[in-house]
This record gives C-alpha cells, structure tokens and sequence, in this order.
C-alpha cells in the first residue's frame, strides 16, 4: 500500500513524513503536483461544490526536492510521482532529475504521469492543450531514449533534439516504470496499452477495475507488448472504514497490486500525524 501527500509549507519536513511512512509500513509514498494556479481560469473543478480549484494547489511543494529529501531520510520506500504533469516539463530535464533520483535512491524512483485537466496551468507552462496527450507520449517515449542510450535523439511531431550525450542513467534497467494516471476510459486503456508500464487511475471501482483490466492487456498483445509487466495502482480517498479489507480483496482480485491512499490533511498541518491517522490501513492490507 502507498500514501500519496500533499505538501505544502504547513506539512512540515518531507523526509520525517517519509520515515514516519516507511517506518509504519507503507510500500511507497507519492508526491502530487500542480505548477501554478492562474489567478483568473475558467476551468470547472467537478470535484469542489463550487467548481473552483482549491487554493492549495498553488501551494504544493517541488517534486523533485521533495522526493529528494524523502529519499535521504529512508532506505526502502519507494519514491513515486502522482502524478507529475509530464507535459509541463523539459523532457531532457525531467530524465536528468528522475535518473539522479533513482541512482541516489538505489532504484526506488516510479515515475507516474498525466496530462493535466487544467487548461490555463497548462496553457501558461507553454502546453498547447489540445496536443497534451501527443506531447506526454512523445516525451514518455523520449524519456527511454535518454534513459538508455549513450548517445540519444527523438524526432516526433513536438519533441525534437539531435543526438546527445546526457547522465546520469537510472539504477533500475531498462527504465524506471511509468505509470499513466488517466481516467477517461475511452481513451486511457488504449494508452496504457499502446506505451505505459501501467495505469494509475483515481478512483477507479473494483468492479471497473475488473472490467478494464482485462481490456488493456488485451490490447498490449495487439501492440506486440508483454501484459503480464504492467502494474496497476488505483489512488483512493479515505471515508469511513473505506477501504475495507473486502474492497481490497476485491480491487486484488481484479489484478490491482496497489492502493494509494490519499494523506489530504497533510496539506493543512501536520504530515506526520496525517501519516499515522490512515496506518491502520497497512495493516488492514497486509491481512488481505
């Protein structure tokens, strides 16, 4: 089971809220990431009773800073991105920031990425919305280049360099694995099939998952690639007793290795006791 947190400067200090983590048994520990929040956007949040997007989103922490600092404070959790706005990001220097993290971290980095849903931060980090989804492929597929090759280049519709030479490499080979975090299901399987190492969706029922599941790694066979290699994690806000031990046996069944459960107070005070308040839930999972 991993945590996903969201730090703000009211969190506290990342790498004691990573050791608390790993110290009460959580598998991994995920950042979450926003750029900005334009001041004047016309977005609908749908998850907000007045469709605006909450204000602490302009207050998350870096990702790669904070990772980095969990990654010094630990020695076994992993260290995942949930997600990181792929498309927002120079793709040579997100290689560059994820190798450095993976090398340091002795192989820990998963690297989960999306293509936004908020037009105007997309539109001020200088994605053309409407190509998000083509950029985010292109720089997944460019991201194993410079991860592999000595000597590197990409030509595709939006990301282009010439041959280079760019270190470090990663610990973990071929790749880090990259996990797509889509939701739309009339889009995302066939991209999770088509180029991902797996799906990370928010949300996602077990019953959903045991429909859609099976429909991916249909279509990874029909691209010439390997089902059996794809990870599937589902992210899960806490309500109740929810996730009860029999939703997770259910979500196990439908072939989900990973729940991660959403540390929301995090972002307003005290990361670690948000940590400790959903630890029972490792326990519970371990049961399972």
């Amino acid at each position: 089971m991993g945590v996903s947190v969201p730090l703000t400067a009211a969190s506290g200090d990342p790498g004691a809220i990573a050791h608390e983590a790993e110290n009460l048994g959580f598998e991994s520990i995920w950042s979450v990431e926003h750029s900005c929040v334009p001041s004047s956007y016309t977005t609908h949040y749908p998850r907000s009773a007045d469709g605006k997007v909450p204000a602490m989103y302009a207050q998350l922490a870096e990702t790669w800073v904070m990772l980095a600092i969990a990654a010094a404070a630990t020695k076994q959790i992993k260290l995942g991105t949930g997600v990181l706005l792929l498309a927002q990001h120079n793709v040579i220097e997100t290689a560059r920031a994820a190798a450095t993290l993976d090398l340091y971290s002795g192989g820990r980095l998963i690297l989960g990425v999306g293509a936004g849903w908020f037009r105007e931060e997309a539109e001020v980090m200088g994605v053309r919305f409407e190509q998000r989804w083509k950029q985010l492929r292109e720089s997944v597929e460019a991201l194993r280049i410079l991860w592999t090759q000595e000597e590197a280049r990409y030509a595709g519709d939006i990301i282009k360099f010439p041959a280079l030479r760019v270190g470090p490499k990663p610990v973990q080979k071929p790749c880090p694995p990259i996990l797509l975090g889509a939701h739309d299901p009339k889009y995302a399987l066939r991209r999770v099939a088509r180029y991902a190492d797996g799906w990370m969706p928010g949300g996602l029922s077990p019953d959903k998952a045991m429909e859609f599941i099976p429909q991916i790694k249909r279509m990874a066979r029909e691209y010439g690639r390997d089902p059996g290699q794809l990870q599937f994690s589902v992210a899960l806000a806490t309500r109740g007793d929810e996730p009860t031990a029999d939703t997770l046996k259910r979500y196990q069944s439908a072939g989900v290795s990973r729940i991660i459960v959403m540390a929301t107070a995090a972002a307003s005070g005290d990361g670690v006791e948000a940590i400790r308040a959903i630890a029972p839930l490792v326990e519970r999972a371990a049961k399972v």
